[in-house]
Formats: C-alpha cells, structure tokens, sequence
C-alpha cells in the first residue's frame, strides 16, 4: 500500500491493514536497533575489556628489558651525583625587563609615611629605597613615574 495516499481517503479496512503494516515494521525495527545496540555492546567490551589491556609474553620481556636499563641508567646518575654533588650556589637573575630610557622625562613621586616618629619618640632613619618606575602615555609624550 502507498503511504502517500491521504488517510481521509482511505476506508475502514484500509486503515486497519495499513496500521497492522505500520506496526510489524515497527516492531521489526526495533528489533534491529536492539540487535545493533547488543553487538555494540560486546564489541565495546571486547575491545575496551581489561584482558585486551594485558600484554603479551614478548611486550612483557620487552618492558623488563626496557625497565632494568632504566635503572640502570637511574643508579649510574646517582652515583655520579654523589660523586660530584651540585652546588647550591643560586646564580644571579637577570632582570626581567629592560630598564627604560634615560632621556625620557622622569616625575618623582615620594611615598613617606604620615609620622616618622617611632613609638619610642626617636626619629625614625632611612634604611634603603625601593624604586619603580611606570611608563606613562600621554597623546604624543612619554613619561616615566618614579616611585619611591
């Protein structure tokens, strides 16, 4: 029977045949998608299962063989580390960045604290000056701000 034929068209025995149709397929159908889903499942596992995962007689030769080299290579490291030990020197950093040009107008901007008495009453001396310095862009001019 043509399912393009218009269902209004169609009699009472019409509609009865063509739903029994509609039915058997699909029940034949899912009877597919289960026997797909279910072959799925076993190739899933035959792959993905932990015995396709345990190597061979000769993979497991192979990593033992690969293995007492490592170690051996690991202990002739640490014996030659043991004879001749690393310095713990630190060597010096380098800086980061590049210090910015001496020629570029500079504005020195002094943070000192609001009191420079201590809680004692003396007065408070200078130990040292941390300096930073900021790129400033003003449209058309450079700038550097020094904190310090």
């Amino acid at each position: 029977m043509d399912l393009t034929v218009d269902i209004t068209e169609l009699n009472p025995d019409q509609i009865r045949e063509l739903a029994i149709r509609l039915q058997a397929e699909g029940r034949f159908r899912q009877t597919v998608i289960d026997k797909l889903t279910h072959e799925l499942a076993l190739l899933k596992r035959q792959k993905f299962a932990a015995t396709s995962e345990a190597y061979t007689g000769e993979q497991q030769r192979e990593l033992f063989e690969t293995l007492d080299i490592d170690l051996a290579a690991v202990t002739a490291e640490i014996e030659q580390l043991v004879q001749h030990p690393i310095s713990a020197e630190p060597g010096r950093q380098q800086p980061r960045r590049v210090r910015l040009p001496a020629e570029l107008p500079r504005t020195d901007v002094h943070h000192e604290p609001d009191s420079t008495l201590c809680r004692c009453g003396c007065q408070m001396k200078r130990i040292g000056e941390d300096v930073c310095e900021k790129l400033d862009y003003q449209p058309g001019v450079f700038t550097v701000e020094r904190h310090v």
